[in-house]
């Protein structure tokens, strides 16, 4: 039996008089809105508290090596000031703690006397636009000969590929032993006063040129699997230049693994120039540099430990903060991720 409620099986059926829309499952009660794969990447991040955590911190440093010519302004103090009447007469800081105090918040620096604080955020300042910029220039270079490889093949696809083996080949920290050297000693004379920007400048270049080859490889590997895909098909067929199809076909399609690479290669960088400054082939006096800092920190590690935990658990949390983002941002634009 049936009435006008029900339908054969006992089923709730609508009346004429109620709408369609009211039932549910009908799916007219609420819109249907579709996500661009960006925006779902965006949604997955949002709900890291990982991300969350580590976005926050590279914030706060970003913050801190941006401002810090205001910092110094207010913090009364500049990373060339010394303090030499705070250091007793074997050029150990007074007081406690390598000198903590309220003027002082972080110290003094043994036998230069230097505050400690400011010489973290220029130090920090320099890290970072060493490392932002050689990751950009990396990424750049490593993403044109990648794309470029890729999508032509044959030889130009040998030679490039035979251009980034050679390349690897290379041992970097010798390399960078034997050509920084070189390379100073064209520019300036033994007496000569290198000029601040010459070291960083220098060190960029040297990141570049051996740390376009994981970006190619990446790269080269995503176009590979694109160029025969319909759109490009599609694209060759309808007359458009070689030019179109890298950069404006196939290239929208590679954000996601660059934005990958450039966050996971920053603090590899900055891990590099600090370990080549802690060896004396980077960053010189007088620019403020965490790797410097921490190798004048190791011959007072007994004496004054403070000086070398505060260099050192800054570079540590920078590089965390980095590599901490850069895996959430990979597992959100993962679309088979479960995070």
């Amino acid at each position: 039996m049936t009435d006008g409620a029900t339908g054969p099986v006992g089923l709730a059926v609508a009346s004429p008089d109620e709408p369609l829309g009211d039932q549910p499952g009908t799916g007219a009660d609420k819109s249907i809105v579709g996500r661009s794969p960006g925006q779902l990447a965006w949604r997955r991040l949002k709900r890291d508290r990982t991300a969350w955590a580590s976005g926050i911190a590279l914030a706060f440093f970003a913050l801190i090596a941006l401002a810090a010519p205001l910092i110094e302004r207010l913090y009364g103090k500049g990373p060339l000031d010394r303090f030499t009447d705070k250091l007793d007469r074997n050029g150990n800081p007074l007081g406690y703690l390598g000198g903590i105090s309220g003027e002082h918040w972080l110290g003094i620096q043994p036998r230069l006397g230097r505050d400690i604080l400011i010489q973290i955020v220029y130090g920090m300042r320099t890290s970072l636009i060493v490392a932002l910029t050689a990751a950009l220039l990396t990424i750049v270079l490593g993403v044109v000969i990648g794309i470029v490889a890729g999508y032509l093949g044959g030889k130009v696809d040998a030679v490039l590929s035979w251009l980034t083996d050679l390349t690897l080949a290379f041992p970097f920290y010798i390399f960078c032993f034997a050509f920084v050297p070189i390379a100073v000693a064209q520019r300036y004379g033994p007496t000569d006063q290198e000029a601040s920007w010459f070291r960083p400048m220098l060190l960029v270049i040297v990141f570049v040129l051996f740390n376009w080859t994981y970006s190619a490889r990446l790269v080269r590997g995503q176009v590979l699997t694109l160029r025969e895909r319909e759109f490009v098909e599609a694209a060759r067929a309808s007359g458009a230049r070689v030019g179109h199809v890298l950069f404006k076909q196939l290239l929208p399609n590679l954000w996601a693994p660059i934005l990958v690479t450039f966050s996971l290669n920053v603090p590899a960088l900055i891990t590099a120039e600090a370990a080549l400054s802690f060896l004396g082939i980077g960053i010189l006096e007088p620019t403020p540099d965490l790797g410097r800092l921490i190798s004048d920190s190791v011959t007072y590690i007994r004496d004054d430990p403070a000086f070398t935990l505060t260099g050192g658990i800054t570079l540590f949390a920078l590089v965390l903060a980095f590599n901490l983002f850069g895996d959430s941002l990979r597992d959100a634009l993962d679309p088979k991720s479960d995070r």
